[in-house]
Protein backbone atom coordinates (compact mmCIF):
# COMPACT_ATOMS: atom_id res chain seq x y z
CA UNK A 1 0.00 0.00 0.00
CA UNK A 2 2.96 2.34 1.16
CA UNK A 3 4.65 2.06 -2.78
CA UNK A 4 1.11 2.09 -4.53
CA UNK A 5 0.67 6.23 -2.50
CA UNK A 6 4.58 6.93 -3.60
CA UNK A 7 3.66 5.85 -7.32
CA UNK A 8 0.74 8.13 -7.33
CA UNK A 9 2.66 11.21 -6.15
CA UNK A 10 3.33 13.22 -9.08
CA UNK A 11 7.47 13.96 -9.99
CA UNK A 12 5.99 17.55 -10.15
CA UNK A 13 4.67 17.27 -6.40
CA UNK A 14 7.37 15.42 -5.43
CA UNK A 15 8.90 18.09 -3.01
CA UNK A 16 5.56 19.76 -2.25
CA UNK A 17 2.52 18.10 -0.51
CA UNK A 18 -0.47 19.64 -2.56
CA UNK A 19 -3.03 19.72 0.23
CA UNK A 20 -1.27 21.41 3.26
CA UNK A 21 1.80 23.71 3.91
CA UNK A 22 4.65 24.28 5.24
CA UNK A 23 6.43 23.24 2.23
CA UNK A 24 8.31 20.38 2.36
CA UNK A 25 10.79 20.41 -1.14
CA UNK A 26 14.07 20.76 0.69
CA UNK A 27 12.87 17.13 2.34
CA UNK A 28 15.28 15.17 0.04
CA UNK A 29 18.33 17.44 0.92
CA UNK A 30 18.68 16.39 5.02
CA UNK A 31 20.51 13.18 5.87
CA UNK A 32 18.54 10.05 7.16
CA UNK A 33 21.68 9.98 9.85
CA UNK A 34 19.18 10.22 13.51
CA UNK A 35 22.56 11.77 14.88
CA UNK A 36 22.83 14.44 12.19
CA UNK A 37 21.18 17.96 13.19
CA UNK A 38 19.19 18.27 10.21
CA UNK A 39 17.72 14.74 10.59
CA UNK A 40 16.21 16.22 14.02
CA UNK A 41 14.96 19.46 12.41
CA UNK A 42 13.31 17.63 9.43
CA UNK A 43 11.85 15.54 12.23
CA UNK A 44 10.20 18.34 14.06
CA UNK A 45 9.41 19.96 10.43
CA UNK A 46 7.19 16.33 10.23
CA UNK A 47 5.34 16.78 13.67
CA UNK A 48 4.52 20.75 13.10
CA UNK A 49 2.78 19.46 9.51
CA UNK A 50 0.90 16.77 11.14
CA UNK A 51 -0.97 19.17 13.23
CA UNK A 52 -2.38 20.31 9.58
CA UNK A 53 -3.83 17.01 8.39
CA UNK A 54 -7.56 16.54 8.50
CA UNK A 55 -7.94 13.59 5.77
CA UNK A 56 -6.57 10.59 4.66
CA UNK A 57 -5.20 12.44 1.50
CA UNK A 58 -3.50 14.56 3.89
CA UNK A 59 -1.65 11.40 5.81
CA UNK A 60 -1.12 9.47 2.66
CA UNK A 61 0.95 12.19 0.98
CA UNK A 62 2.57 12.88 4.43
CA UNK A 63 3.29 9.02 4.98
CA UNK A 64 5.00 8.94 1.13
CA UNK A 65 7.33 11.64 2.10
CA UNK A 66 8.38 9.57 5.48
CA UNK A 67 9.17 6.84 3.57
CA UNK A 68 11.12 8.71 1.10
CA UNK A 69 13.19 10.28 3.52
CA UNK A 70 13.75 7.36 5.90
CA UNK A 71 11.64 8.01 8.09
CA UNK A 72 9.51 4.76 8.42
CA UNK A 73 11.24 3.10 11.58
CA UNK A 74 10.67 6.61 13.55
CA UNK A 75 8.39 5.22 16.36
CA UNK A 76 7.52 9.09 17.14
CA UNK A 77 6.82 9.54 13.61
CA UNK A 78 4.86 6.65 12.59
CA UNK A 79 3.00 6.59 15.68
CA UNK A 80 1.59 10.38 14.52
CA UNK A 81 0.40 8.46 11.63
CA UNK A 82 -1.12 5.62 13.52
CA UNK A 83 -3.11 7.57 16.27
CA UNK A 84 -4.54 10.40 12.88
CA UNK A 85 -5.60 7.00 11.53
CA UNK A 86 -7.21 5.48 14.56
CA UNK A 87 -8.69 9.01 15.91
CA UNK A 88 -9.92 10.34 13.09
CA UNK A 89 -13.76 10.11 12.80
CA UNK A 90 -13.30 8.04 9.63
CA UNK A 91 -11.34 5.38 11.58
CA UNK A 92 -8.79 4.39 9.35
CA UNK A 93 -7.58 1.27 10.72
CA UNK A 94 -7.47 -0.76 7.46
CA UNK A 95 -4.35 1.65 6.49
CA UNK A 96 -3.24 2.11 10.12
CA UNK A 97 -3.04 -2.20 10.03
CA UNK A 98 -0.77 -1.23 6.50
CA UNK A 99 1.24 1.53 8.68
CA UNK A 100 2.21 -0.87 12.07
CA UNK A 101 2.92 -3.83 9.87
CA UNK A 102 5.91 -2.07 8.21
CA UNK A 103 7.46 -1.34 11.67
CA UNK A 104 10.39 -3.66 12.53
CA UNK A 105 9.76 -3.25 16.51
CA UNK A 106 6.63 -1.18 17.69
CA UNK A 107 6.64 0.18 21.15
CA UNK A 108 3.77 0.35 24.00
CA UNK A 109 2.12 3.11 22.07
CA UNK A 110 1.71 1.85 19.00
CA UNK A 111 0.47 -0.97 20.41
CA UNK A 112 -1.82 0.65 22.50
CA UNK A 113 -2.93 2.90 20.00
CA UNK A 114 -4.27 -0.12 17.63
CA UNK A 115 -6.07 -1.58 20.05
CA UNK A 116 -7.44 1.76 20.49
CA UNK A 117 -8.45 2.32 17.39
CA UNK A 118 -10.08 -0.99 17.35
CA UNK A 119 -11.75 -0.03 20.39
CA UNK A 120 -13.10 2.95 18.75
CA UNK A 121 -13.81 0.64 15.82
CA UNK A 122 -16.13 -1.38 18.00
CA UNK A 123 -14.15 -4.55 16.45
CA UNK A 124 -13.61 -6.39 20.08
CA UNK A 125 -12.16 -9.05 18.11
CA UNK A 126 -9.13 -7.00 16.72
CA UNK A 127 -9.06 -5.46 20.42
CA UNK A 128 -8.14 -8.49 21.81
CA UNK A 129 -6.38 -9.86 19.11
CA UNK A 130 -3.57 -7.48 19.40
CA UNK A 131 -3.99 -7.05 22.82
CA UNK A 132 -2.82 -11.13 22.65
CA UNK A 133 -0.18 -9.95 20.04
CA UNK A 134 1.13 -7.44 22.06
CA UNK A 135 2.01 -10.11 24.33
CA UNK A 136 3.69 -12.64 22.35
CA UNK A 137 5.98 -9.84 21.10
CA UNK A 138 7.03 -9.41 24.51
CA UNK A 139 5.31 -5.93 25.34
CA UNK A 140 4.06 -5.21 28.97
CA UNK A 141 0.47 -3.83 29.38
CA UNK A 142 0.54 -0.59 30.88
CA UNK A 143 -2.49 1.44 32.34
CA UNK A 144 -3.97 2.84 28.89
CA UNK A 145 -4.04 -0.88 27.24
CA UNK A 146 -6.20 -2.25 30.30
CA UNK A 147 -8.63 1.01 30.26
CA UNK A 148 -8.87 0.53 26.10
CA UNK A 149 -9.74 -3.41 27.04
CA UNK A 150 -12.10 -2.72 29.84
CA UNK A 151 -13.76 0.29 27.69
CA UNK A 152 -14.39 -2.48 24.78
CA UNK A 153 -15.82 -5.24 27.03
CA UNK A 154 -18.45 -2.49 28.53
CA UNK A 155 -19.16 -1.48 25.05
CA UNK A 156 -19.43 -5.39 23.75
CA UNK A 157 -22.12 -5.99 26.57
CA UNK A 158 -20.20 -8.75 27.75
CA UNK A 159 -20.04 -9.13 31.60
CA UNK A 160 -18.22 -12.26 31.61
CA UNK A 161 -15.46 -10.72 29.24
CA UNK A 162 -15.60 -7.64 31.47
CA UNK A 163 -14.98 -9.99 34.49
CA UNK A 164 -11.90 -11.18 32.66
CA UNK A 165 -10.33 -8.28 31.58
CA UNK A 166 -10.80 -7.54 35.36
CA UNK A 167 -8.91 -10.34 36.78
CA UNK A 168 -5.84 -9.18 34.49
CA UNK A 169 -6.13 -5.52 36.08
CA UNK A 170 -6.20 -7.36 39.22
CA UNK A 171 -3.12 -9.86 37.84
CA UNK A 172 -1.03 -6.65 36.88
CA UNK A 173 -1.17 -4.76 39.53
CA UNK A 174 -3.08 -1.93 38.43
CA UNK A 175 -6.51 -1.96 40.45
CA UNK A 176 -5.64 1.23 42.25
CA UNK A 177 -4.72 3.19 39.34
CA UNK A 178 -7.21 5.96 39.08
CA UNK A 179 -8.24 6.08 35.47
CA UNK A 180 -8.22 2.09 35.64
CA UNK A 181 -10.56 1.85 37.82
CA UNK A 182 -13.05 4.56 37.06
CA UNK A 183 -13.45 2.91 33.58
CA UNK A 184 -13.76 -0.54 35.48
CA UNK A 185 -16.45 1.20 37.11
CA UNK A 186 -17.66 2.59 34.21
CA UNK A 187 -17.81 -0.72 32.15
CA UNK A 188 -20.20 -2.36 35.08
CA UNK A 189 -22.39 0.05 34.89
CA UNK A 190 -22.42 -0.57 31.28
CA UNK A 191 -23.43 -4.54 31.64
CA UNK A 192 -26.14 -2.91 34.24
CA UNK A 193 -23.66 -4.75 37.30
CA UNK A 194 -24.30 -1.68 39.17
CA UNK A 195 -24.16 -3.03 42.40
CA UNK A 196 -20.30 -4.07 41.68
CA UNK A 197 -19.64 -0.64 40.43
CA UNK A 198 -20.45 0.84 43.83
CA UNK A 199 -18.51 -1.76 45.61
CA UNK A 200 -15.32 -0.94 43.39
CA UNK A 201 -16.61 3.50 43.68
CA UNK A 202 -16.88 2.87 47.73
CA UNK A 203 -13.57 1.43 48.05
CA UNK A 204 -11.91 4.51 46.96
CA UNK A 205 -10.51 6.24 49.83
CA UNK A 206 -10.72 9.71 47.89
CA UNK A 207 -12.81 9.61 44.78
CA UNK A 208 -12.21 12.38 42.23
CA UNK A 209 -15.13 14.18 40.30
CA UNK A 210 -14.34 11.68 37.13
CA UNK A 211 -15.30 9.02 39.82
CA UNK A 212 -18.34 10.58 41.38
CA UNK A 213 -19.62 11.66 37.51
CA UNK A 214 -18.66 8.25 36.68
CA UNK A 215 -20.58 6.23 39.35
CA UNK A 216 -23.69 8.76 39.20
CA UNK A 217 -23.89 8.04 35.60
CA UNK A 218 -23.87 4.32 35.97
CA UNK A 219 -27.42 4.13 38.17
CA UNK A 220 -28.84 6.75 36.21
CA UNK A 221 -28.16 4.89 32.78
CA UNK A 222 -29.73 1.49 34.88
CA UNK A 223 -32.40 3.24 35.71
CA UNK A 224 -32.16 3.75 39.49
CA UNK A 225 -32.20 7.55 39.72
CA UNK A 226 -33.23 8.13 43.03
CA UNK A 227 -29.79 6.31 43.88
CA UNK A 228 -28.36 8.56 41.30
CA UNK A 229 -29.56 12.19 43.12
CA UNK A 230 -28.42 10.68 46.19
CA UNK A 231 -25.08 9.92 45.46
CA UNK A 232 -25.15 13.80 43.92
CA UNK A 233 -26.24 14.93 47.64
CA UNK A 234 -23.03 12.63 48.68
CA UNK A 235 -21.05 14.26 46.67
CA UNK A 236 -22.30 17.71 47.55
CA UNK A 237 -21.81 17.34 50.94
CA UNK A 238 -17.80 16.07 51.11
CA UNK A 239 -17.49 19.28 49.09
CA UNK A 240 -16.74 17.99 45.53
CA UNK A 241 -18.15 20.40 43.35
CA UNK A 242 -19.85 19.36 40.03
CA UNK A 243 -19.22 19.93 37.00
CA UNK A 244 -21.23 19.63 33.12
CA UNK A 245 -21.03 16.33 33.26
CA UNK A 246 -22.60 16.17 36.20
CA UNK A 247 -25.39 18.29 36.34
CA UNK A 248 -25.88 16.73 32.67
CA UNK A 249 -26.55 13.00 34.24
CA UNK A 250 -28.65 14.79 36.97
CA UNK A 251 -31.22 16.67 35.01
CA UNK A 252 -31.79 13.28 33.21
CA UNK A 253 -32.64 11.26 36.64
CA UNK A 254 -35.15 14.69 37.41
CA UNK A 255 -36.31 13.81 33.97
CA UNK A 256 -37.04 10.26 34.30
CA UNK A 257 -38.09 10.88 38.07
CA UNK A 258 -40.29 14.23 37.33
CA UNK A 259 -38.16 16.12 39.83
CA UNK A 260 -39.16 19.37 38.97
CA UNK A 261 -37.72 20.97 42.33
CA UNK A 262 -34.51 19.69 41.61
CA UNK A 263 -34.37 20.46 38.24
CA UNK A 264 -35.54 24.22 38.89
CA UNK A 265 -32.64 24.05 41.48
CA UNK A 266 -29.69 22.92 39.25
CA UNK A 267 -31.38 25.69 36.60
CA UNK A 268 -30.66 28.13 39.38
CA UNK A 269 -27.27 26.90 39.26
CA UNK A 270 -26.62 26.65 35.65
CA UNK A 271 -27.73 30.34 35.44
CA UNK A 272 -25.06 31.77 37.72
CA UNK A 273 -22.41 30.06 35.82
CA UNK A 274 -20.74 30.18 32.45
CA UNK A 275 -22.59 26.89 32.01
CA UNK A 276 -25.49 28.59 30.70
CA UNK A 277 -23.77 29.14 27.42
CA UNK A 278 -23.29 25.34 27.16
CA UNK A 279 -25.39 23.70 24.74
CA UNK A 280 -25.32 20.58 26.07
CA UNK A 281 -26.28 21.79 29.50
CA UNK A 282 -28.83 24.05 28.08
CA UNK A 283 -30.08 21.22 26.47
CA UNK A 284 -30.61 18.79 29.48
CA UNK A 285 -32.71 21.91 30.82
CA UNK A 286 -34.79 22.11 27.77
CA UNK A 287 -35.18 18.09 28.11
CA UNK A 288 -35.95 18.71 31.73
CA UNK A 289 -38.96 20.91 31.60
CA UNK A 290 -40.53 19.08 28.77
CA UNK A 291 -40.20 15.57 30.42
CA UNK A 292 -41.83 17.27 33.65
CA UNK A 293 -44.46 18.86 31.47
CA UNK A 294 -43.35 22.63 32.03
CA UNK A 295 -43.26 23.37 28.08
CA UNK A 296 -43.32 27.13 28.58
CA UNK A 297 -40.16 27.41 30.57
CA UNK A 298 -38.51 25.36 27.87
CA UNK A 299 -39.65 27.04 25.43
CA UNK A 300 -38.52 30.27 26.70
CA UNK A 301 -35.22 29.13 27.38
CA UNK A 302 -35.38 27.80 23.54
CA UNK A 303 -36.04 30.98 22.67
CA UNK A 304 -32.90 32.38 24.62
CA UNK A 305 -30.47 30.25 23.11
CA UNK A 306 -28.29 31.13 20.01
CA UNK A 307 -26.31 28.25 19.29
CA UNK A 308 -29.10 25.68 18.62
CA UNK A 309 -28.12 22.43 17.75
CA UNK A 310 -30.08 19.48 16.28
CA UNK A 311 -30.33 17.75 19.68
CA UNK A 312 -31.73 21.37 20.67
CA UNK A 313 -34.58 20.91 17.76
CA UNK A 314 -35.03 17.46 18.56
CA UNK A 315 -35.88 17.95 22.83
CA UNK A 316 -38.05 20.35 21.51
CA UNK A 317 -39.75 19.14 19.07
CA UNK A 318 -40.39 15.53 20.91
CA UNK A 319 -41.49 17.35 24.06
CA UNK A 320 -44.16 19.54 22.50
CA UNK A 321 -45.46 15.96 20.23
CA UNK A 322 -45.78 14.34 23.53
CA UNK A 323 -47.51 16.54 25.42
CA UNK A 324 -50.12 17.27 22.27
CA UNK A 325 -48.84 20.70 21.29
CA UNK A 326 -48.81 19.35 17.63
CA UNK A 327 -49.10 22.80 15.25
CA UNK A 328 -46.32 24.36 17.73
CA UNK A 329 -43.71 21.25 17.06
CA UNK A 330 -44.43 21.36 13.38
CA UNK A 331 -43.76 25.33 13.97
CA UNK A 332 -40.28 24.55 15.18
CA UNK A 333 -39.32 22.00 12.80
CA UNK A 334 -40.08 24.18 9.75
CA UNK A 335 -37.82 27.34 11.87
CA UNK A 336 -35.28 24.81 11.83
CA UNK A 337 -35.55 23.69 8.13
CA UNK A 338 -36.46 26.69 6.38
CA UNK A 339 -34.91 29.55 8.64
CA UNK A 340 -31.80 27.91 10.14
CA UNK A 341 -30.68 24.95 7.05
CA UNK A 342 -30.10 22.72 10.08
CA UNK A 343 -30.63 19.51 8.38
CA UNK A 344 -32.62 16.78 10.16
CA UNK A 345 -31.88 13.12 11.40
CA UNK A 346 -34.10 10.10 11.97
CA UNK A 347 -34.89 11.18 15.83
CA UNK A 348 -36.28 15.07 14.06
CA UNK A 349 -38.37 12.95 12.17
CA UNK A 350 -39.57 10.79 14.66
CA UNK A 351 -40.72 13.94 16.55
CA UNK A 352 -42.69 15.60 13.52
CA UNK A 353 -44.25 11.94 12.80
CA UNK A 354 -45.21 11.51 16.46
CA UNK A 355 -46.97 15.40 16.26
CA UNK A 356 -48.72 14.40 13.46
CA UNK A 357 -50.16 10.96 15.45
CA UNK A 358 -50.97 12.90 18.14
CA UNK A 359 -52.80 16.27 15.71
CA UNK A 360 -54.61 13.11 13.39
CA UNK A 361 -52.78 15.07 10.65
CA UNK A 362 -52.77 11.78 8.55
CA UNK A 363 -51.77 13.86 5.06
CA UNK A 364 -49.02 15.59 6.67
CA UNK A 365 -47.71 12.68 8.17
CA UNK A 366 -47.54 10.77 4.62
CA UNK A 367 -45.99 13.41 3.24
CA UNK A 368 -43.05 13.66 6.45
CA UNK A 369 -42.90 9.93 6.54
CA UNK A 370 -42.08 9.77 2.19
CA UNK A 371 -39.83 13.00 2.36
CA UNK A 372 -37.65 11.29 4.88
CA UNK A 373 -35.89 9.16 1.94
CA UNK A 374 -36.95 11.17 -1.26
CA UNK A 375 -35.64 14.27 0.53
CA UNK A 376 -34.05 13.93 3.83
CA UNK A 377 -32.35 10.70 2.69
CA UNK A 378 -32.74 9.18 5.78
CA UNK A 379 -33.64 5.21 5.72
CA UNK A 380 -36.99 4.99 8.14
CA UNK A 381 -36.57 3.04 11.43
CA UNK A 382 -39.08 0.50 13.20
CA UNK A 383 -39.87 3.35 15.47
CA UNK A 384 -40.93 5.40 12.35
CA UNK A 385 -43.14 2.60 10.69
CA UNK A 386 -44.44 2.67 14.69
CA UNK A 387 -45.35 6.13 14.44
CA UNK A 388 -47.06 5.23 11.08
CA UNK A 389 -49.10 2.57 12.17
CA UNK A 390 -50.10 4.41 15.17
CA UNK A 391 -51.34 7.53 13.28
CA UNK A 392 -53.17 5.25 10.64
CA UNK A 393 -55.06 3.09 13.20
CA UNK A 394 -56.02 6.00 15.13
CA UNK A 395 -57.63 7.21 11.96
CA UNK A 396 -59.38 3.78 11.51
CA UNK A 397 -57.57 3.54 8.40
CA UNK A 398 -56.24 -0.10 9.50
CA UNK A 399 -56.38 -1.87 6.45
CA UNK A 400 -53.82 0.46 4.90
CA UNK A 401 -51.61 -0.01 8.56
CA UNK A 402 -51.45 -3.40 7.68
CA UNK A 403 -50.18 -3.40 4.50
CA UNK A 404 -47.16 -1.03 5.66
CA UNK A 405 -46.55 -3.68 8.31
CA UNK A 406 -46.59 -5.94 5.66
CA UNK A 407 -44.09 -4.05 3.26
CA UNK A 408 -41.41 -2.99 5.76
CA UNK A 409 -38.04 -3.88 4.73
CA UNK A 410 -37.52 -4.96 8.47
CA UNK A 411 -39.10 -7.73 10.84
CA UNK A 412 -41.72 -6.44 12.86
CA UNK A 413 -42.15 -6.45 15.98
CA UNK A 414 -44.94 -6.90 18.67
CA UNK A 415 -44.88 -3.39 20.12
CA UNK A 416 -46.36 -2.41 16.33
CA UNK A 417 -48.14 -5.31 16.20
CA UNK A 418 -50.41 -4.69 19.20
CA UNK A 419 -50.93 -0.87 17.99
CA UNK A 420 -52.62 -2.16 15.04
CA UNK A 421 -54.53 -4.88 17.20
CA UNK A 422 -55.55 -2.12 19.26
CA UNK A 423 -56.40 0.31 16.36
CA UNK A 424 -58.58 -3.49 14.81
CA UNK A 425 -60.60 -3.18 18.57
CA UNK A 426 -61.18 0.71 18.50
CA UNK A 427 -62.78 0.12 15.11
CA UNK A 428 -64.18 -3.16 15.77
CA UNK A 429 -62.62 -4.64 12.50
CA UNK A 430 -62.86 -8.31 13.80
CA UNK A 431 -61.49 -10.38 10.53
CA UNK A 432 -58.12 -8.09 10.76
CA UNK A 433 -57.72 -8.47 14.47
CA UNK A 434 -57.94 -12.14 14.05
CA UNK A 435 -55.19 -11.96 10.63
CA UNK A 436 -53.09 -9.40 12.99
CA UNK A 437 -53.37 -11.72 16.45
CA UNK A 438 -52.05 -14.82 14.04
CA UNK A 439 -48.98 -12.73 13.05
CA UNK A 440 -48.68 -12.12 16.83
CA UNK A 441 -48.45 -15.59 18.05
CA UNK A 442 -45.80 -16.04 15.73
CA UNK A 443 -43.67 -13.28 17.35
CA UNK A 444 -44.56 -13.28 20.62
CA UNK A 445 -46.71 -16.39 21.71
CA UNK A 446 -47.24 -15.86 25.41
CA UNK A 447 -48.56 -12.28 25.89
CA UNK A 448 -51.47 -12.25 27.43
CA UNK A 449 -52.52 -8.76 26.31
CA UNK A 450 -53.13 -9.76 22.84
CA UNK A 451 -55.60 -12.19 24.05
CA UNK A 452 -57.32 -9.72 25.92
CA UNK A 453 -57.11 -7.25 23.13
CA UNK A 454 -58.97 -9.53 20.53
CA UNK A 455 -61.47 -10.64 23.62
CA UNK A 456 -62.61 -6.89 23.78
CA UNK A 457 -62.42 -6.36 20.22
CA UNK A 458 -65.36 -8.94 20.06
CA UNK A 459 -66.44 -7.69 23.36
CA UNK A 460 -67.60 -3.90 21.85
CA UNK A 461 -69.42 -6.26 18.75
CA UNK A 462 -71.60 -8.05 21.54
CA UNK A 463 -70.22 -11.26 20.21
CA UNK A 464 -69.70 -13.33 23.91
CA UNK A 465 -69.34 -16.80 21.90
CA UNK A 466 -66.22 -15.71 20.05
CA UNK A 467 -65.13 -13.42 23.57
CA UNK A 468 -65.55 -17.50 25.48
CA UNK A 469 -63.75 -18.79 22.75
CA UNK A 470 -60.97 -16.43 22.94
CA UNK A 471 -61.08 -16.54 27.01
CA UNK A 472 -60.75 -20.54 26.61
CA UNK A 473 -57.48 -20.70 23.88
CA UNK A 474 -56.16 -18.18 26.71
CA UNK A 475 -56.24 -20.95 29.26
CA UNK A 476 -55.48 -23.94 26.93
CA UNK A 477 -52.26 -22.40 25.86
CA UNK A 478 -51.35 -21.19 29.91
CA UNK A 479 -51.32 -17.57 29.09
CA UNK A 480 -51.65 -16.27 32.14
CA UNK A 481 -51.94 -12.10 33.35
CA UNK A 482 -48.61 -10.70 34.73
CA UNK A 483 -48.77 -9.94 38.57
CA UNK A 484 -51.06 -7.14 39.01
CA UNK A 485 -50.44 -3.74 40.29
CA UNK A 486 -50.69 -2.00 44.19
CA UNK A 487 -50.88 1.44 45.09
CA UNK A 488 -49.62 2.40 48.33
CA UNK A 489 -51.40 5.98 49.71
CA UNK A 490 -49.30 7.23 51.89
CA UNK A 491 -51.04 9.35 54.64
CA UNK A 492 -49.36 12.62 55.79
Amino acid sequence: MISTYLNVIKPSLKHKLISFKPKLNFLNHFSSCPHDKTYSKLEQTYFSTFKKCYTKKHVTQLHAHVVQTGFSQNLFIVGKIVMFCAMSNECLMDYAVSVFDSVRSPDGFLWNTMIRGFCKKNDVKKVFGYYKLMGQNGENVDNFTLSFLVKASGEYGSVLLGRQVHCCVLKCGFEWHVHVRNTLVHMYGMVNEVWVARKLFDEMLEPDLVAWNTVIDCYVCCGEYKEGLELFSRMQAVGVRPDDATLSVVLSACAALGDLELGRWVHSIVSQSPLIKDVSIVNSLIHMYTKCGEIQEALTIFGKLTDKNIVTYNTVILGLAAHGHVQEALDVFSLMINRNHTPPNDVTLLGVLTACSHGGMINKGRKYFNKMTAEYDIKPTIKHYGCMVDMLSRAGLVNEAYDLVQNMPMKCNAIVLRTLLAGCRVHGNIELAENVKQVLLEVDPDHSSDFVLLANTYASLEDWNQVSRVRRSMTAKGVQKPSPGNSLVGLL
